[in-house]
């Protein structure tokens, strides 16, 4: 390995510690040991005794707790504690865009981080969908911290992509069918797709417990007053030069944005999903804490 590599390597894993260092300082008292289970279902450890009612599984009955009080009793199972967590990353171009502290690329990657030194604790296992090129990749479920160590660095280590890869609504489809267990799925995504990743969301949340953290610029509102400029697709690669010194462009152009928004947010209150919008200019690890900490207190 050449000097310049291995000075590459070592900065790297200086920031993914820092990184780590950063979250867990900030999301530490938040979750602690093992994930509550989302339901009750099949499960080795024993809960609560009930009246037995039409449909209940016979096999559930307690014949212990039937015998002593004389009506038939079935007996509650406590589902597995372990979690698992899905990750959909968007890997198309348009998030290879930013205008405040870093790209949308990079605010993805740390968001990936922060739910995953999050939720792997104690057994809990992450997997991911990356949408990559023409497909979407399969990141089997791991566990441990290196599980997240390695998703992280390899969404950091991504070149820029060209054209629009994977749609959004492959990428859940695919997740749909690789989560068999219900557990957590978290979605991070500009949501500048075009595809059905609604129909899918929705289908995704009836399952599972779904959170969409929507990566967002705030050039993609509105433009400055900054005369000729010019503006390239990042996914198609077309280029158009336009006048931001009129101000019935800049209107039209938050407008449209405005309607947008407004678009996305009805998509996703219909799906049932939890919306978390994290921008390139604020700062994205309290938007994260503070949704974590509404979260809880919902729960």
């Amino acid at each position: 390995m050449s000097p310049a590599a291995t000075a590459e390597l070592a900065s790297s894993e200086r920031s993914l510690r820092l990184l780590e260092l950063t979250i867990n300082r900030k999301l530490d008292g938040l979750i602690h040991g093992d994930h509550p289970s989302i339901a009750l279902g099949a499960g080795s450890e024993g809960g609560e005794g009930r009246l037995y009612q039409p449909g209940d599984d016979v096999r559930r009955i307690d014949w212990n707790l039937t015998a002593r009080s004389g009506d038939v009793h079935v007996r509650n199972t406590i589902a597995e504690r372990e979690l698992e967590t899905w990750l959909v990353v968007d890997g198309s171009a348009s998030l290879d865009y930013g205008t405040a502290r870093h790209e949308k690329r990079d605010l993805a990657a740390s968001v990936v981080g922060a739910f995953g030194f999050l939720v792997v604790r104690a057994g809990n296992r992450i997997g991911a969908v990356i949408s990559d090129g023409d497909e979407a990749r399969v990141v089997p479920p791991r566990a441990g911290r290196s599980a997240v160590l390695d998703l992280v660095v390899r969404l950091q280590r991504r070149g820029r992509t060209t054209g629009e890869g994977a749609s959004l609504a492959a990428s859940l489809r695919k997740v749909r069918l690789l989560a068999r267990k219900r557990g957590l799925v978290v979605v991070v995504s500009d949501l500048l797709d075009d595809s059905d990743w609604p129909t899918e969301l929705r289908s995704l949340a009836a399952r599972h417990d779904v959170i969409v953290a929507h990566v967002t610029d705030p050039r993609e509102d509105e433009l400055p007053n900054v005369g000729m400029l010019a503006l390239v697709d990042p996914e198609t690669g077309q280029r158009r030069e336009v006048q931001t010194g009129s101000k019935k462009f800049r209107e039209r152009y938050a407008a449209a944005a405005a309607e947008r928004r407004s678009t996305i947010d009805e998509r996703l209150r219909r799906s049932r999903a939890q919306h978390l919008q994290v921008s390139t200019d604020r700062d994205w690890l309290r938007d994260v804490v503070h949704h974590i900490a509404a979260r809880r207190r919902r729960r």
